[in-house]
């Protein structure tokens, strides 16, 4: 998930009662909701490769998460004792409120990434196998406005509220006025639906919500994002159940037998769904609506799957070796089938975009002789 939905989460569950546990708990709950991402240094060292190679690796693991979720107290409280020498006060900090806290507030980080596409890789560095829940879409408006929401009815500090006017300007902007804004299932209803929350939440703000509920909002909040997960994933067993049934058909009208299938969100659309399966001989992808009847066929797209030898000839170059251990659907075509000396091979995750695509690390293109030269 993004930073932003990470730090939200590490604040409710602060506010929901682990920042009583300890002096500066709070920070260290927002800080320890986001430790795992501290991989994104490996940018400042490495290309883009290496990135998408160590990213949601061993910080992501389980065995990474612990260890984080066990030093970052540590540094809290070590901090806290040597500035309490230099103030000659006794230190403020609690050791064991920190380490509860702690391992709370890290534990939400692997748990939120799993729940979306990209997938993670729970039992590094022993296995390198990657686990997905495809229940979430990357980033999520109405997390924002849930966790958002809760924190900021909790903040008890006056002068935090500038600070919360910037989030929700920026977010609203995001929402509203951004060309991101016209990839949401219809937008105008939700701008406005937004709008009426954000004014819902300044009246609560204002009648004092937080001293007459005080910390139930934030656990109200977690029941809601339960709440929400729970029907995403009745929603996600809905899009498997219907798409199973139509990559059935659209592989038989090809002759093959469907071998995996995955249904993956799309974005503040719980009733949209992308499919994407693989067959003995081609890879898939297709759009699915819930409450629709739209013919599946007609968004489907098919890609054959390489020669061996073309498979082997791009995991001789490190990018293709890298990306194809992370691709999930990886699917490939030459740009020129019918050169004579060298050409291109197009190289994407059909769970994200198509060859020939520029999502990222998710589509690029590498130099090979043509198939006759090789």
């Amino acid at each position: 998930m993004d930073n932003l939905t990470h730090s939200l989460v590490g604040l409710t569950v602060a506010k929901a009662g682990l920042e009583k546990l300890s002096p500066g708990a709070t920070t260290l709950c927002v800080l320890a909701a986001n430790a795992p991402d501290a991989d994104v240094i490996l940018l400042a060292f490495g290309d883009r490769w290496t990135f998408l190679q160590h990213h949601r690796g061993i910080t992501h693991a389980i065995a990474g998460v612990i260890t984080i979720a066990f030093l970052l107290p540590l540094i809290f409280y070590a901090i806290d004792r040597l500035s309490s020498r230099f103030r000659h006060e006794a230190p403020k900090t609690k050791l064991k409120g920190l380490l509860l806290a702690s391992f709370v507030a890290s534990a939400t980080h692997p748990f939120l990434d799993w729940s979306n596409n990209y997938g993670i890789r729970f039992f590094l560095p022993w296995s390198q196998k990657w686990s997905y829940g495809d229940l979430v879409f990357i980033v999520d408006p109405y997390l924002w406005l849930i966790l958002g929401g809760a924190s900021f009815l909790l903040t008890a500090r006056t002068k935090f509220l500038k600070y919360w006017a910037v989030v929700g300007a920026m977010l609203t902007v995001l929402i509203i006025a951004s060309p991101r804004s016209n990839s949401l299932p219809n937008p105008r209803l939700i701008a406005l639906l937004w709008i009426v929350a954000l004014i819902a939440l300044i009246v609560l703000r204002v009648t004092n919500a937080r001293e007459r509920w005080g910390s139930r909002i934030a656990f109200v909040a977690i029941a809601l994002v339960f709440c929400y997960w729970m029907f995403l994933g009745f929603a996600h067993s809905m899009a498997l159940s219907r798409g199973s049934e139509e990559a059935a058909k659209m592989a038989s009208a090809n002759g093959e037998t469907v071998a995996r299938l995955a249904a993956m969100p799309r974005l503040a659309n719980p009733f949209r769904w992308d499919l994407v399966f693989e067959t003995d001989r081609a890879m898939y992808r297709f759009e699915l609506g819930l409450i629709d009847n739209n013919n599946a066929t007609d968004s489907a797209v098919r890609y054959v799957k390489p020669a061996p030898e073309l498979i082997d000839t791009v995991l001789q170059q490190r990018p293709g070796r890298i990306f194809m251990n992370f691709a999930r659907f990886p699917v490939m075509q030459l740009a020129d089938p019918n050169c004579t000396t060298r050409t291109l091979v197009q190289i994407a995750d059909l769970r994200y975009t198509e060859p020939g695509g520029s999502r990222g690390s998710f589509a690029f293109e590498l130099p090979i002789d043509c198939p006759g030269e090789r």
